[in-house]
């Protein structure tokens, strides 16, 4: 997808993050050490269960983070800067203008008080410094890139004037206008129906193919993933336990909770009395068991699963990464672990427990 330049080279690479919340109950780890990669122009997924960590991945990405939690250990590589270490003053020029986000709830993303117009051409004046004029004729054009009819109308409208399917287009509008490298679109079609959610998917290939824009893109849903995708980051209990190009992780997932996920998924055209579910609940992030994350879960666990640190990740022939011991004897290489105490975050950015 896309029609970026190809290159070897990551556009982001995010190395053994980890943030975690400090809670008077405790600390809890909502991200504890994921690893993944996004090339220019190609679209990454990151699909799991709620609460596995994929949201606050992509506000620890922006260093956007809700209060009470610490991005506290890893890397964010993105066009070849660590944007762990950089200032908020840094940040902000990096938010919107090379980086963009498009928010689940598009009516709190957008402000009721201004008109849809306003909150697409301010990004513009902003980050590209056209006048306010220019801006506003460029608002035009980005609500007619993504469809939305009559936008010379459109754009004098309020938030709530708007459909739900028109206001997260406007939020698609407002975050590409200042042509960012990389779109982060977070559950951007869940409150969309089936067909809302079809054309929207369309639309971002659109986007995609007109400007070479990298998309990574977060749901629960991994029909939608199938549709859109060019590779997948499977979270799990703050991890990405596989991940990979999407038809190697579709036709032949590695990871127990991979295959359970896709087991899942109705079959077009298939009649079935009840879908498959996964037993037991997800991990309390507060209180992670010991080993794996999914081992209570698993119907392959064994006495290895459950003891010490999570599994390794494991390099596999087909260009994927799986953190499972059930591979261990398929890897590529040395597995690649964590990093060392020394790289971490210094004491004096952590937070303290009181």
């Amino acid at each position: 997808m896309g029609t970026g330049e190809p290159t070897d080279r990551p556009l982001l690479e995010v190395r053994e993050l980890k943030t975690h919340f400090f809670t008077r109950a405790g600390i809890v780890r909502a991200v504890n050490g994921v690893s993944f990669s996004v090339m220019p122009g190609e679209t990454l997924g990151l699909v799991g269960e709620s609460g596995s960590g994929k949201t606050i991945t992509c506000l620890s990405i922006l260093k956007l983070l809700p209060r009470g939690a610490r991005l506290i250990a890893g890397q964010v590589l993105f066009e070849g800067e660590d944007l762990v270490s950089k200032p908020e003053a840094d940040m902000e020029a990096i938010r919107g203008r090379r980086i963009g986000l498009i928010l689940q709830n598009s009516m709190a993303a957008l402000d009721p008080v201004f008109t849809i117009g306003t909150q697409v051409a301010e990004p513009l004046v902003v980050h590209q410094k056209l006048s306010w004029k220019a801006a506003w004729q460029r608002a035009v054009e980005l609500l007619r890139m993504v469809r939305i009819g009559a936008p010379e109308i459109r754009v004098k409208h309020y938030p709530h004037e708007l459909s739900g399917g028109m206001r997260q287009r406007a939020s698609s509008a407002a975050a590409i206008g200042p042509v960012p490298s990389l779109l982060i679109a977070d559950e951007p079609t869940t409150a969309l129906d089936v067909t809302t959610q079809r054309q929207y998917l369309d639309l971002l290939k659109e986007i995609q193919a007109e400007t070479g824009i990298a998309i990574i893109f977060v749901t629960h849903d991994m029909s939608i993933i199938g549709n859109l995708c060019d590779r997948i980051a499977v979270f799990y209990g703050g991890l990405v336990v596989e991940a990979g190009p999407k038809a190697q992780v579709f036709n032949q997932p590695s990871h127990p909770y991979t295959q359970a996920l896709l087991r899942a998924i109705p079959i077009l055209g298939q009649k079935v009395e009840r879908l498959e579910s996964i037993r037991g609940e997800p991990p309390n992030l507060g209180r992670l068991p010991a080993g794996c994350p999914f081992h209570p879960r698993c119907e392959y666990v064994t006495d290895i699963c459950r003891r010490g640190d999570p599994p390794p990740v494991f390099q596999l022939q087909d260009a994927r990464q799986v953190r499972c011991w059930l591979r261990e004897d398929e890897h590529v290489g040395e597995p690649l672990r964590g990093p060392e105490p020394d790289q971490t975050l210094s004491r004096e950015k952590r937070p303290s427990q009181a």
